[in-house]
């Protein structure tokens, strides 16, 4: 850890430098110390450097000075803190582990973990008698159980491995484990050397390198109507850099529903056309499209910017005349579907490309993708990372920015798996329509969502319905949104088509029927509909009366329930995961040495891979170590 480095760091992540540290936000240097105060922490970190080489890190009470033995940190620090250092997991903030997982110890294997326990410590003499300290307790094959002390807990990670059926357990003191590894690395090196040269290819490409933020960029910034949070301005400086840098940009963004991604977006393209570029903003469908338009065109207000749409809600004379002002320059932002990827389209020089909710995209609009991103820069925006970008993004083969920071006054959606009940789906709408709020009722097949709107009508008879799907007429769907967006209609019954972005303050209750037929996936965006204001808001996902439903379907809705908390998302993304399994991400030879693994694992022998290729360049490279 460079020192120096670190600390300039931590003043452009706006902490400021104190003789002592009181409070968090707060950093002060002595010599080779460095004490920090992170703003998520319950104590301040002390930092012990030798040189360049960490050789103590500990917590400490900030009115006394007094260290923190591992017993008392765990209590003041975060569960999450699968900083560490050499043995660091690419994901060990996203995946907890609880008592009976299977877990992967780096140097012993799959076990299962059975708890926390308080144990006397081992003595000089290796026998116990020393104070007594906690341990993890991992048990292997024929019952053979290994203590891990509490200090060496990063050596431990949940097991994921993708596959319906668990693993068998490691044998305690066998060579099996090491050589199940050595297989993996060998296998990783070869990958990760095929996933350098496309980088390389890449970054060998000379792109466009916009000039400085102008004079207009600050004040611009400044009318963003919220406070910014850290984050949030982190994301934009690092999006920046990349786009002043002389390659082209593709940088990843990741953040929780609400949380400011799209006024990140909104910065670079506001930067990009003060440099005279085009934008381009692609949405996977037309409803999002037309609220894009309307955010951009508010903030934008009083600046000689021209903001258009191309989607199905427009018309056929309007679309023409929007290709050819594209074509001659006269139009700095579009706003649309796949439509934009159409070969109808001409940019008269596109500088900027952002990506809403990519995985949302089909085969053939990716293929375009792959394309454009060898010629301007990309920004794409996600909650629910692609499961492969966010694997590449870990291992450090793709740039990553993560909004982590929950705005002002948000408060997490209190999610609630229930058996449909008509009182019970009444009460729930009738509690949001009395604070004067409007709610959603989602449903995943259009074919029927007439008889539940008569049925919603029934059990509500005083709420203004409406209904709202993908096969209604251009003109009869963006008619119901406005009525919706303008607060003329109480409750909405309609399919998934408002998972991607619709951002509506006062609707902060969703009732989602048939729960157990959506994906993962969909149900973290469906939630995410509501909850974006300060008022307290409520999901309910709603199964059939008494329906034994499938492992999968229980699994998706314990995960969805389970991580309800604010900045799930990276959450949700490995929950996927493990439940749909690595399907095509890796290909089938990489798939089986994830199962045998473990995705943790193998992650960390791939970053090692990555690290250790970027490192040799274009020297000759050394065979991977055998440990």
């Amino acid at each position: 850890m460079n020192l120096e480095q670190l600390s300039r760091q931590l003043v452009r992540y706006g902490y400021a430098r104190q003789a002592q540290v009181a409070d968090p936000g707060e950093f002060a240097v002595r010599g080779g110390v460095v004490d920090l105060f992170p703003v998520t922490y319950e104590a301040p970190l002390r930092i012990e450097l030798h040189g360049s080489t960490v050789e103590g890190l500990w917590g400490f009470n900030p009115k006394t000075g007094e260290l923190l033995d591992s017993h008392a940190m765990a209590i003041v620090l975060p569960r999450d803190l699968r900083m560490r250092f050499s043995d660091a997991s690419p994901l060990e903030h996203f995946v907890d582990i609880e008592t009976d997982d299977l877990v992967v110890h780096v140097r012993h294997g799959i076990g299962r973990y059975r708890g926390l326990e308080r144990l006397p410590a081992p003595t000089a003499a290796g026998r116990a008698g020393g104070d007594e300290h906690d341990v993890l307790v991992v048990e292997y094959a024929e019952g053979d159980k290994l203590y891990v002390p509490v200090e060496q807990m990063h050596l431990i990670q949940k097991y994921l491995g993708f596959e319906g059926r668990p693993p068998r357990l490691s044998k305690l003191g066998s060579q099996a484990w090491a050589r199940t590894k050595g297989r993996a690395r060998e296998a990783v090196w070869s990958y990760a050397r095929e996933l350098l040269e496309l980088q390389a290819r890449r970054l060998a490409l000379t792109g466009y390198a916009f000039s400085p933020d102008t004079d207009w960029q600050p004040a611009f910034e400044r009318a963003f109507p919220y406070r910014e949070t850290r984050d949030q301005a982190t994301a934009t400086t690092e999006v920046k850099r990349d786009m002043e840098s002389s390659r082209p940009m593709d940088r990843l963004l990741i953040g929780d529903v609400g949380y400011g991604k799209t006024e990140v977006a909104i910065r670079a393209a506001f930067k990009a056309i003060m440099d005279n570029k085009q934008v381009c903003l692609l949405v996977p469908t037309t409803i999002l499209a037309e609220q894009h338009a309307r955010t951009l065109r508010g903030r934008l207000q009083g600046y000689p910017v021209t903001v258009e749409v191309l989607s199905r809600f427009v018309t056929d004379a309007y679309s023409r005349d929007v290709l050819a002002r594209l074509k001659a320059g006269r139009c700095d932002l579009v706003v649309g579907t796949h439509r934009l990827l159409s070969e109808d389209v001409r940019f008269k020089d596109l500088g900027l490309v952002i990506i809403d909710e990519e995985q949302r995209f089909g085969v053939a609009a990716k293929e375009r993708l792959k394309r454009l991103r060898l010629m301007v820069d990309v920004l794409v925006l996600t909650a629910t990372p692609i499961p492969r970008t966010l694997y590449l993004s870990l291992v450090g083969v793709k740039e990553m920015s993560a909004i982590t920071t929950p705005p002002e006054n948000r408060h997490p959606v209190e999610t609630q798996v229930v058996e449909w009940d008509d009182e019970a789906v009444a009460r729930a709408l009738r509690q949001e329509l009395r604070r004067q709020g409007q709610a959603y009722v989602v449903h995943n097949r259009i074919h029927d969502l007439d008889r539940l709107g008569s049925r919603i009508g029934r059990l509500v008879p005083e709420a203004r319905l409406g209904l709202a799907h993908g096969r209604l007429s251009d003109e009869a769907l963006a008619r119901v949104m406005q009525e919706f967006i303008e607060g003329r209609l109480d409750v909405l019954v309609t399919t998934n088509i408002i998972a991607s972005g619709i951002d509506i303050p006062n609707v902060n209750t969703i009732l989602i029927d048939r729960a157990d037929t959506f994906g993962l996936a969909d149900l973290y965006q469906l939630r995410g509909r509501v909850g974006r204001f300060d008022r307290k808001a409520y999901a309910y996902l709603l199964v059939p009366c008494g329906l034994v439903l499938p492992k999968v379907s229980r699994e998706r809705l314990a995960a969805i329930a389970k991580h309800a908390d604010l900045g799930a998302g990276f959450k949700i993304a490995m929950e996927d995961l493990k439940i749909r399994g690595a399907g095509n991400m890796l290909g089938t030879e990489q798939h089986g040495h994830v199962t045998a693994v473990g995705f943790d694992l193998y992650c960390r022998l791939l970053r090692e891979a990555v690290d250790r290729l970027k490192h040799a360049g274009t020297a000759p490279l050394l065979a991977p170590a055998s440990n």
